[in-house]
């Protein structure tokens, strides 16, 4: 099944980040996107993550085009269907841990993964303050959140910048595991070209416009 498929995406600051991109997503399918800094990466994935609507082109999700969307659906798709996780972990910094990871929980009518939690090392860090923790365990936590709510598409913006390379390969593993498991999909952003290279499909923004490479 298609996840996401983007037509000719055009897009510009003060000067042309990107024109004519068109992508496809599909179900256990992971995208990674490679590129210099300030190629425009991370505004394509806001763009395809529906945070910023792109100045041409059109993007569906899950069928349905967003721009045709109810202000009511597309909240709804955003909050049950659409994962993010960005190197700004945006953590409630009153919480402890598990309160974060609860709060998903509780939105999603999803329950929190034990199992995940120790995968990920942040199982002996849930009665602490998340202020307390180092930006590695930070990070993790947002993971672990993200994933709770069971999202059927992983927007994914530098997730291992915080992470030692063993940390963030076990990272990369359950991601890879987990669209295989809830028949999801993920498009990755990383500088990271042995991380990229691990997803089915790798592409890179040059020159504006979106080459794949493998």
């Amino acid at each position: 099944m298609n996840l996401l498929s983007a037509k000719n995406l055009s897009h510009s600051f003060d000067y042309e980040l990107f024109s004519h991109i068109s992508l496809d997503l599909q179900e256990r399918e992971s995208i990674a996107i490679i590129g210099i800094s300030g190629s425009g990466k991370s505004t394509l994935l806001n763009i395809l993550s529906t945070l910023l609507k792109p100045e041409q082109g059109s993007v569906s999700l899950f069928g349905e085009e967003i721009s045709e969307m109810s202000k009511k659906r597309l909240s709804q798709i955003k909050r049950d269907d659409l994962g993010l996780v960005f190197q700004s972990h945006y953590l409630f910094k009153g919480f402890t841990s598990l309160e974060n990871l609860e709060v998903a929980a509780i939105l999603s009518n999803q329950s929190v993964d034990e199992e995940l939690l120790k995968r990920l090392q942040i199982d002996k860090t849930l009665e602490q303050k998340v202020t307390e923790l180092s930006g590695g365990q930070q990070q993790r936590v947002s993971i672990a959140r993200v994933l709770t709510k069971q999202p059927r598409i992983l927007f994914v913006d530098e997730p291992t910048g915080n992470l030692d390379k063993i940390t963030a390969n076990e990272v990369m593993e359950i991601f890879f595991e987990y669209i295989k498991k809830h028949d999801a999909g993920m498009i990755l952003v990383t500088h990271d070209e042995d991380i990229a290279h691990r997803c089915d499909k790798v592409y890179k923004l040059i020159n504006k416009e979106l080459v794949q490479l493998s």
